[in-house]
């Protein structure tokens, strides 16, 4: 909102995934009326359209209510998209918005065509939108378009099934994407994801987040350009020893109440590691440990006459196939007390 209001634009665009799930908790739905009212209060146009996370009818509902506000939602799609038109010095720009589509949405509603995939569904939805090339046109959907680099916390569907070929776009002068959390262009500048505003995995922290900020002048004269958003606690990863990671110098200044993902470099565990960094680290996330045992290739276990072999031997050969290094003397010396306290119990 602050954004919105330093650089005023005329409208905004919402690509999808307004929620994370069909039903949303209702601190996510009380978010979002109160960023829409403090948009529409402000005079702002704003277009929405759903994702593939969301329930399009729940999106949808007082859709067409709000229009009059300002606020243009899209609706269930039904076959008919119809452009939302916005003046400005240079005429009219025409708005089209296709919520997250499947070839069945599509085979729905044109008997006579059927799609095999995503792409035939999209190039059959944008056909019947009959768009003036000659116009100034804005598509914002929502899609895996081919090229676009995914990060671990979205869906992936098995063979690419969902991939959409970006030529099927080549009619509009700017497409809004959304679906996919890395800001990015795809084949064209004005074929873009801008990305969502916060990171959701660890696989996204390095990402920079922004919100893409366009210019439409006259036909063909587009300008593009990113802003950063700043997150209140940023996802930060690190790795060392234990020794290393919870010395002082090592992460005095460090903004600690970020979210971590620490890889520990110890060779053996280490006793309530979590516990014990988290009164350094208290949004710790994650953790991970990389040595000999987890970087090293699984062999299959040799085959053992368990009768011949004693106890310790039996404990002293598994630890060493899972941890790929014998045990130390401190180590040996207390599995063997145990081995004696539970043969004295059972005695």
């Amino acid at each position: 909102v602050q954004m919105i209001c330093a650089k005023q634009p005329d409208c905004v665009l919402l690509a999808g995934d307004i929620y994370d799930k069909p039903v949303p908790p209702a601190e996510a739905v009380q978010l979002l009326d109160d960023f829409l009212w403090q948009l529409a209060s402000r005079g702002r146009q704003v277009f929405l359209i759903s994702g593939n996370h969301d329930s399009p009818e729940r999106v949808a509902f007082g859709g067409r209510l709000m229009g009059q506000s300002g606020i243009h939602v899209s609706p269930v799609y039904d076959g008919n998209v119809a452009p939302i038109s916005l003046p400005d010095a240079w005429g009219e720009v025409h708005l089209y918005l296709l919520p997250f589509l499947k070839p069945s949405h599509v085979r729905r509603f044109f008997d006579e065509e059927d799609p095999e995939n995503y792409t035939d569904a999209l190039r059959i939805a944008i056909g019947h939108m009959q768009v003036d090339e000659s116009r100034r046109n804005v598509l914002l959907t929502h899609q895996f378009v081919t090229g676009a680099v995914r990060s671990d916390s979205e869906e992936v569907s098995v063979g690419g099934t969902d991939n959409v070929d970006g030529a099927v776009f080549d009619c509009f002068d700017y497409v809004a994407l959304g679906h996919i959390h890395r800001p990015q262009k795809v084949g064209r500048e004005t074929v873009r994801y801008c990305g969502s505003p916060l990171k959701y995995s660890f696989s996204e922290a390095g990402h920079e987040k922004s919100v893409s900020i366009v210019e439409l002048k006259e036909k063909g004269n587009i300008h593009v350009r990113t802003v950063p958003l700043r997150p209140c606690h940023d996802l930060r990863e690190i790795r060392g020893t234990y020794m290393e990671v919870t010395s002082r110098p090592f992460y005095e200044g460090m903004a600690r109440d970020d979210y971590f993902h620490i890889t520990l470099t110890d060779e053996t565990d280490v006793p309530n590691a979590i516990g014990k960094l988290r009164v350094i680290y208290p949004n710790l996330m994650k953790l991970d440990y990389d040595n000999a045992r987890t970087r090293g290739s699984f062999q299959p276990a040799a085959v053992w006459d368990a009768e011949k072999l004693s106890p310790m031997e039996l404990f002293s050969r598994l630890y060493e196939k899972q941890n790929r290094q014998p045990m130390t003397g401190e180590q040996t010396a207390f599995v063997q007390g145990l081995i004696e306290n539970i043969w004295e119990d059972a005695q």
